[in-house]
């Protein structure tokens, strides 16, 4: 099982890559960056505290950091268009040297489109927009020319050059809707991604092998990663409303093991909950030994 760090890009530049510097010199394999511009109303912050962009800030990590992957859990579609999206991503892709993974969603969060006046649409709406932007995506990062006559986007013999380092560069997915998400995910993504604790994880994935067998795909293609808050060696904190794992390192190591019986590939750790310094760097060490058994 891959093991990946998600540092916060509500903290200063430096921290995000002392957290990613110390991944790629102790054995993780990869860093990812969410996209959002302020903290989710409801979070318990303040939302007009201070968030880096997305991504701008993988392009200066996959520069300076070596060896790690690099990704984004995961780039709106509701801000992000999907043509311009595929130019940033190749680029990306040229900076590291081929280890970047592009990680799109269909969008959610909604003070970040009022504030900033981008329409949120119906989620039906939403997900049919997302499905021509994977059409877009796809048609923009493999082949010569793409074109498009979509309802959200139009595109007519359309370049993106230079072309990714990676052929394919991988597309992540990211969302858990058995509805439609999942069935999208089997369709379009070479990695899938969700955030839950490894019960709901199993079950998930098994929804997305229901999907894959319908529209005749390999399920075996799809990389599985999942996320969840980590405390190492602590009370975990109450009141939180998203999936954590860990306490104590017994309870870790036991979360952990979940995670690598029902094959996931990658488990990525948001640093949240880590603490800071010398503490986060012991913390993620911790982690890592766990992981590497």
């Amino acid at each position: 099982m891959r093991l990946s760090i998600w540092p916060g890009a509500g903290q200063p530049y430096g921290e995000v890559l002392e957290v990613a510097r110390h991944a790629a010199d102790t054995g993780w394999d990869g860093v990812h960056i969410a996209d959002h511009f302020m903290p989710n109303a409801g979070s318990g912050r303040p939302t007009d505290a201070p968030v880096l962009e997305c991504g701008s800030l993988v392009a200066a990590l996959g520069a300076v950091v070596p060896r790690v992957r690099i990704g984004t859990l995961v780039y709106g579609n509701t801000y992000r268009h999907p043509a311009v999206l595929a130019n940033m991503a190749a680029t990306v892709d040229r900076i590291t040297g081929g280890r970047f993974t592009l990680g799109v969603g269909a969008g959610w969060q909604i003070n970040e489109h009022e504030q900033y006046g981008i329409e949120l649409p119906p989620v039906k709406q939403r997900l049919d927009r997302f499905v021509e932007a994977l059409e877009v995506l796809h048609g923009l990062l493999r082949q010569p020319t793409t074109t498009v006559d979509g309802q959200y986007y139009q595109l007519k013999d359309a370049v993106c050059e230079p072309k990714p380092v990676q052929d394919p560069l991988p597309i992540l997915i990211g969302g858990s809707g058995e509805r439609r998400m999942l069935g999208i995910v089997a369709r379009y993504a070479d990695a899938w991604n969700a955030w839950g604790r490894p019960d709901l994880i199993t079950h998930k994935s098994a929804v997305l092998d229901r999907f894959c067998a319908e529209q005749g795909r390999d399920p075996k293609s799809i990389a599985r990663t999942a996320q969840a808050l980590t405390v190492v060696g602590g009370p975990v904190p109450e009141g939180l409303s998203m999936p954590v794992i860990g306490g104590s390192p017994e309870q870790l190591a036991r979360d952990i093991a979940g995670y690598n019986e029902l094959g996931l590939d990658e488990l990525i750790v948001p640093d949240g909950l880590l603490g800071t310094g010398a503490d986060r760097r012991k913390a993620m060490d911790t982690i890592l030994a766990l992981v590497r058994g």
